[in-house]
């Protein structure tokens, strides 16, 4: 097909790519609420199940990781070829389902299993995602874009731990299950009804000719491109105590600073849901603009936050002070996700038009197996193995190991930005040379 003798009333306009972008970050929201709404819930499901940390950190990151970044790689090849937005809803039905599930097992091996199955539901949805949003948006404004999706994550966390945090202390941990998973049923009509499936290149005017490469056609692409292979692991150190912390920080305010469950759902929906929204959009903004006129901002910026938020850190977990703590909190909260949208669309912009989910979903496989996979399982190992040494406070301190990882991440994000100019000029060419055929 050849773009511009394309339907102009099937092109995106302002108001319609507008509307879309809003839509596609609602299922982020409820993506992230049915995920995180775990965190909050966890110290009341250890205490049911009679669970330590690790086997905590076992079924919040491990166990959904493992299906989650799988699956999300063969669930991108199909984005690449057929109707994304029908995979999206499709993700979006099953997670939402097993989300509600979750709330009636009455064996641990139960809830590893319906977490399981959420993992399999919102594999399909973040590839398919950033992949429409990128034929959306034009390269110079889809750092913004992917941010403002991005910031879904943090309007979920919102959601999670105020609305779930009132749910649990007043109906308990199974209401909660049910309540955050029902939205995403309710959401899939919506998505059906209302959103078209873009045209594939248009904003970047590419004809999209040339069939889907296999899986191992991009693995292959894109372990030749030496920025990728850094952005990817430096998301996955970002992610690794961010991931952490979304299941255990709950747990810490309320063994090491005596909060209760609302007043824990309050504190940090406002932390995560407030200050983490707005430094995650604006992230991709500054990259954005800061990136017009030199692409390895995408990288920098993501650096300026890290050790930003590095000396508040340490003040939040070892703080005896509730006020002191929380207040601390902001500086990581703000800065917390600011490496999602520049990341993401510097991954968009080092591949061809066919490989845009494909490539999303293998960063996404990277970060979520040693971020989700081990960041959680890590910390409770930690907390277990110094619970002898420091008592019921262990998690202060395990928790800390975030800051060692959120460093490393920094350092990849430089020696990404070393090379991406380069790398992203030899996609570009290969655009230029697809403009002329």
């Amino acid at each position: 097909m050849i773009l511009e003798d394309a339907p102009a009333a099937l092109r995106p306009t302002a108001a319609r790519r507008s509307y879309t972008l809003v839509i596609l970050t609602l299922v982020y929201v409820v993506n992230y609420l049915d995920r995180q709404i775990l965190g909050i819930l966890l110290p009341f499901i250890q205490r049911d199940f009679h669970l330590d940390d690790a086997q905590a950190g076992l079924l919040s990151g491990t166990v959904f990781a493992v299906v989650y970044a799988t699956l999300g790689i063969p669930l991108a090849t199909l984005a690449d070829r057929l109707s994304r937005r029908n995979i999206i809803a499709a993700s979006l039905a099953t997670f939402g389902l097993m989300t509600v599930m979750s709330g009636y097992a009455i064996r641990f091996w139960q809830l590893l299993v319906t977490r399981f199955g959420t993992g399999v539901g919102e594999a399909g949805t973040g590839p398919a995602i950033s992949s429409m949003i990128a034929d959306l948006y034009p390269p110079e404004k889809r750092a913004s874009a992917l941010a403002f999706y991005s910031a879904g994550l943090n309007v979920g966390l919102l959601v999670g731990f105020f609305v779930g945090g009132w749910i649990l202390q007043h109906y308990g941990w199974r209401a909660a299950f049910v309540a955050s998973g029902i939205p995403g049923l309710l959401l899939v009509a919506l998505l059906m009804l209302s959103v078209d499936e873009p045209i594939r290149g248009a904003v970047d005017a590419i004809k999209d000719r040339e069939p889907a490469p296999s899986l191992w056609a991009t693995t292959r692409y894109l372990a030749r491109i030496p920025s990728f292979r850094w952005i990817s692991i430096g998301c996955s150190m970002s992610a690794f105590g961010g991931y952490a912390g979304l299941y255990f920080i709950p747990k810490f305010l309320f063994v090491s600073h005596h909060m209760q469950p609302e007043a824990i759902g309050v504190a940090l929906a406002l932390l995560t849901g407030t200050a983490g929204a707005l430094g995650t959009y604006l992230s991709g903004v500054f990259a954005d603009k800061l990136g017009a006129r030199d692409v390895r901002w995408n990288m920098f910026v993501p650096i300026v936050a890290a050790f930003f938020a590095l000396p508040f850190t340490p003040v939040f977990y070892l703080a005896q002070s509730t006020w002191v703590a929380l207040a601390a909190a902001i500086g990581p909260s703000l800065m917390g996700a600011a490496y999602l949208g520049p990341s993401y669309a510097m991954t968009q912009a080092l591949v061809p038009l066919r490989m845009r989910a494909q490539a999303v979903a293998i960063l996404l496989f990277i970060l979520n197996m040693i971020a989700l996979g081990l960041g959680p399982l890590t910390v409770g190992l930690v907390s277990d193995a110094l619970r002898p040494l420091v008592g019921s406070d262990s998690l202060r301190y395990a928790l800390m190991t975030g800051m060692l990882t959120s460093m490393t991440g920094a350092f990849c994000y430089w020696r990404a930005s070393r090379t991406l100019t380069a790398d992203i000029a030899g996609v570009v060419a290969g655009v230029a040379a697809s403009r002329q055929a």
